[in-house]
């Protein structure tokens, strides 16, 4: 899912540097860090500049960090705590840091290959302006437990790719495919040109654990305090709801989230 600007580590020709660096975007470069996202990163496509190791490393997760590296011929630095508390602000690195680009984005089209290979009918998410990583993280990570083909977030207004979403993530963001497009609306409309149906989360709407999501199946989530906007909700084919008896009456967005995708995986794969 991330393509790297540099080479440094990599024997690679002219020509190959420069079909890498067309993929790129010119945002600056980031770091994932932490002991699962390093690992997946390193064991999927993701071109990496430097890896960075504290000093004192216990030898298994070292060992494993420098087969996975050495694999790869990427440049290995060991390195003081304190330097990679400096790379990641102070966050639990576990010792082991990673220099990469910024992250690059699918295209809808390759979500739709995902769920072509894999034999599925497509379940996709939108997430509509969600602006916290932590929970664009978390839901990755839900997406790919419940084989989502992809995730669709729009350019502006919503929290990116970053190596806060990639740990949050603990790996899922190297697998699950991420598009990113201008309009959501437009977008909606596409996917139900496509065959899909689209559906979205409203106070008032069917009970969710009445969902059937086993055909062609767009999710929407909304943002964190605003909920899908407007002229997107227009769009959906019908609303779901999650009932709530508490004294509070909504739920996080990853939380929410999460209990959709896994209905929707329940009602694909039934027992």
């Amino acid at each position: 899912m991330k393509k790297s600007k540099g080479a440094q580590g990599k024997t690679t020709n002219r020509s190959e540097n420069q079909q890498a660096q067309a993929k790129v975007s010119d945002e600056p470069a980031e770091f994932i860090f932490g002991h699962h996202a390093s690992v997946e990163a390193l064991k999927g496509k993701t071109e990496i500049n430097k890896v960075w190791l504290q000093t004192g490393l216990n030898d298994k997760l070292r060992n494993e960090v420098v087969a996975l590296a050495k694999k790869r011929s990427l440049i290995i630095q060991e390195t003081p705590k304190s330097k990679l508390d400096e790379l990641t602000d102070g966050q639990n690195h576990q010792g082991i840091v990673l220099s990469v680009a910024a992250y690059t984005y699918a295209s809808i089209d390759e979500l739709f290959a995902k769920a072509e290979a894999a034999g599925e009918a497509p379940f996709f998410l939108i997430l509509d302006s969600i602006e916290d990583p932590h929970n664009l993280g978390s839901i990755l990570r839900t997406a790919d437990a419940a084989g989502v083909h992809g995730i669709i977030i729009p350019k502006r207004r919503a929290v990116q790719l970053t190596n806060v979403v990639a740990k949050t993530s603990t790996g899922a963001i190297e697998h699950v495919p991420v598009a990113r497009v201008t309009n959501l609306v437009q977008t909606v409309e596409m996917l139900k040109e496509k065959g899909l149906w689209v559906f979205g989360t409203d106070m008032n709407g069917k009970d969710y654990r009445q969902w059937d999501a086993a055909g062609p199946t767009a999710l929407i989530i909304g943002n964190e305090g605003k909920g899908i906007a407007p002229l997107l909700k227009k769009t959906v084919d019908e609303m779901l709801t999650i009932p709530m008896i508490g004294h509070v009456q909504s739920l996080n967005a990853s939380v929410a989230a999460s209990l959709l995708i896994y209905q929707g995986f329940n009602s694909r794969h039934k027992l």
